[in-house]
């Protein structure tokens, strides 16, 4: 009898940790390591934030058990946020608060993917997205849009991936690892291909407020409403509020879907540190200066890492619109001699990276096909700059 279960067995860690971790374990030894891997805004959560967090500890009622769905008051702020940034409305009763965006992750696959369901995903994809579908007992069905397309994939792709047994389409956008935003048109288009055939939507929303050059990333349910009864939206304070270690995400959907999620959460975690979750509240209700100042920021780190990418032979980076990472095609890089090493995929090509530039990217097999690298810029501009010149050197 085996010691560990299959289904757990075969679960792969997430990559994008894995790089970051050896990154940090190689600073830690005293080497110059820039690490481009982790997806985590380098800003403090805004002091008004903190502030609420603060007062939230000092009062008795947030220690102790509170309802497993989340604070009455955070979900009617979660509400309020979808009918503005989505164009959704929806009753509190249909929000469920999760321990961040990745907990929002799983569970909306476990609520409504039931064993040999497939689940088409479009590729480039983030990491946790296929373990959560196989966790839940789906079957994983990628569809991949190379940087000619943007990395944007079309209703022709999805249709010749549908398959009788396909019962839910992944919509992300803004995209983690390429940050590319779907145009309301483009939305549209592939929320009535859904429509049409019935199918579950899980949306990732956790960028959505992370775009630029005037770009919007409309919401499905905005570009197609009849959906609304089928999708799920995934969403949390980690992004937009440099928030990721607070841990809040939520999940959006039908009474019946949320229904059966805060079930699974009432076992599997209970209710979100009380704390937590009223630092979200603040979050969401209180000034968004700080957000704005973040995003300006992050528009012009943007800018500053594809212009020294691109400056780069064999670096193909698309200009971003959203999120703050690039994904840059280097399939031009491999196969060649750099430093005394012939990489032949990207894990060898981000291992000679890491090891020559002392550079840490996360290599494309983390998210769909070999040949691409993913950065993120949510860091500070010098890194950036001098991560950018330590590749040009080795790759010179």
């Amino acid at each position: 009898m085996a010691r560990i279960s299959q289904r757990i067995g075969a679960i792969s860690e997430s990559a994008t940790l894995k790089v970051d971790a050896k990154a940090k374990a190689l600073k830690a030894a005293g080497r110059p390591v820039i690490s481009f891997a982790a997806g985590e805004p380098d800003f403090p959560t805004p002091a008004h934030i903190v502030e609420a967090a603060v007062a939230a500890a000092q009062d008795p009622k947030n220690h102790r058990y509170t309802p497993a769905a989340g604070l009455p008051e955070l979900r009617e702020a979660i509400a309020a946020k979808t009918l503005r940034d989505s164009s959704l409305q929806v009753e509190p009763s249909q929000v469920i608060v999760t321990n961040g965006g990745k907990q929002a992750v799983y569970q909306a696959f476990a609520t409504i993917v039931d064993p040999g369901d497939e689940v088409l995903v479009p590729a480039p994809y983030w990491t946790t997205y296929p373990e959560a579908i196989r966790l839940a007992g789906g079957v994983p069905v990628e569809v991949f849009a190379p940087a000619e397309q943007d990395y944007l994939v079309t209703v022709e792709q999805l249709e010749a991936a549908r398959t009788e047994r396909t019962k839910v389409l992944l919509f992300v956008s803004p995209s983690n690892p390429t940050g590319s935003v779907y145009s309301p048109e483009q939305t549209a288009a592939i929320g009535a291909w859904a429509e049409e055939h019935g199918l579950w939507v899980i949306s990732d929303e956790i960028y959505q407020n992370l775009t630029y050059d005037g770009v919007r990333a409309a919401s499905i349910v905005e570009a197609t409403p009849a959906l609304a009864d089928r999708t799920i939206l995934v969403n949390g304070v980690a992004k937009t509020y440099a928030m990721t270690g607070w841990r809040v995400g939520w999940m959006v959907g039908p009474s019946d879907a949320i229904k059966a999620a805060s079930n699974l959460q009432s076992h599997l975690s209970s209710n979100v540190s009380n704390v937590s979750q009223r630092a979200a509240i603040a979050a969401l209700t209180g000034p968004q200066d700080s957000v704005l100042e973040m995003r300006e920021a992050f528009d012009r780190r943007r800018k500053l890492i594809v212009a020294g990418l691109n400056a780069i032979p064999g670096f193909e980076t698309p200009t971003p619109t959203g999120a703050f990472y690039v994904y840059p095609d280097v399939r031009g890089l491999l196969g060649r001699e750099w430093a005394g090493t012939t990489p032949t995929t990207t894990l060898e090509l981000a291992d000679l990276i890491l090891e020559k530039a002392e550079v840490a990217p996360v290599p494309g097999e983390a998210f769909g096909p070999s040949g691409y690298l993913r950065f993120s810029y949510a860091m500070g501009d010098d890194a950036i700059s001098e991560g950018v010149e330590r590749l040009a050197k080795l790759f010179s």
